[in-house]
């Protein structure tokens, strides 16, 4: 286990004595941060200076403060990388937003990547404000190139892992244009491919009966309206959820339509839904399509329209990446690990549903 850097208050240097195989004369760089007062560096450096702790592991370099203000020291790249993040989170802090080491984590990856993209230009595009509350923002550069496709296009393909916020910010920029008066209603809808789309078959009426597998735009609509605003909404009939064996037919005009799980639309789905848009409507189209549940040999609709379409003006097609992953971390390598094997698949043996039920 590697200790910590060791500060000899005697004098202005550091003693490294052991630190991720630092040495004496390793240290290449000293700069100052600066900051208002302890108040503000409280809220800078995190609780018990959780946000230093996280730069000095992940960038090899040393924290020294002296009173509110800190002194790095280490290598050029690790001293310039801290010092950007900390720039950017002093912003983020003095905009008037408090900054979790989850927020302090997306800014160290966007140092490292280089982006143009800071965490401050992130929180501060406010899509909407849930009925707790609660403000929606991006949170990485990936939802945020997806959330201005969505606004500067009249179709957009959200494409991207699990936990990357397809569906959730679909939603929340939905009510958005609503509450707007841009759109007069919402239009959410899935492939209901667990039931075949064969719901004649199921109990209940057809709301009873289409339910359970629109449950995931249910609740993306409770969290960012409450129940009550919800039910309003849906009463004045300004919401429709529904499967989309429903859209056949239909023209949908001055209507905000989000098409979610796409990658378990058909080709024929596909092209239904596409051309059942209408004037002053906006379509998005949500899915991931390392989880497409069509019969083996039957190919996503969604794989072949973002082919088809990513270069037809006013369509956008943003794929995310386990970088914009906005769950636990581990969610991040759970899905860099299955995509490590995408590419070999067939050289990999599972066992069959028949076996497993032979037991």
């Amino acid at each position: 286990m590697c200790a910590r850097p060791v500060v000899s208050r005697s004098g202005a240097r550091l003693d490294y004595r052991q630190h991720d195989g630092w040495r004496m004369g390793d240290i290449e760089k000293e700069a100052n941060f600066t900051v208002f007062d302890v108040g503000e560096a409280s809220l800078v450096y995190g609780a018990g200076d959780e946000i230093l702790k996280l730069l000095e592991a992940e960038l090899s370099i040393a924290a020294n403060s002296r009173g509110a203000d800190i002194v790095l020291k280490g290598d050029e790249e690790g001293v310039d990388l801290a010092l950007s993040v900390l720039e950017d989170i002093r912003s983020v802090v003095r905009a008037g937003n408090r900054v979790s080491i989850r927020d302090a984590k997306h800014a160290l990856d966007l140092a490292r990547q280089g982006s143009p993209m800071t965490l401050s230009a992130l929180l501060s595009d406010v899509i909407q404000v849930t009925s707790r509350g609660k403000q929606i923002k991006p949170r990485t550069v990936g939802q945020k190139v997806y959330i201005d496709a969505i606004r500067g296009n009249s179709m957009t393909f959200g494409i991207g892992p699990a936990g990357t916020g397809k569906t959730y910010l679909a939603v929340a920029m939905a009510v958005a244009a609503y509450k707007a008066r841009q759109v007069n209603r919402i239009i959410l809808t899935r492939p209901a491919v667990e039931a075949g789309e064969k719901l004649g078959f199921l109990p209940g009426d057809i709301q009873e009966k289409v339910d359970p597998y629109l449950r995931p735009l249910y609740d993306a609509l409770w969290d960012i309206m409450g129940i009550e605003g919800f039910d309003r909404l849906r009463d004045k009939g300004a919401l429709e959820i529904a499967p989309l064996a429903y859209m056949r037919g239909r023209t949908l005009d001055d209507a905000f339509i989000i098409l979610d799980e796409a990658q378990n639309t058909t080709r024929e789905q596909m092209k239904m839904f596409l051309t059942r848009m209408g004037f002053s409507s906006k379509v998005v189209v949500t899915g991931d399509v390392t989880q497409i549940d069509l019969p083996k040999g039957q190919d996503s609709g969604l794989v072949e329209a973002a082919s088809i379409l990513k270069d037809v003006s006013g369509i956008a097609v943003v794929y995310l990446t386990e970088l914009d992953v906005v769950r636990h971390e581990l969610v991040q390598r759970v899905i860099k690990a299955y995509e490590a094997i995408e590419g070999n698949r067939n050289g990999i043996l599972f066992q069959s549903d028949e076996t497993e039920k032979s037991r």
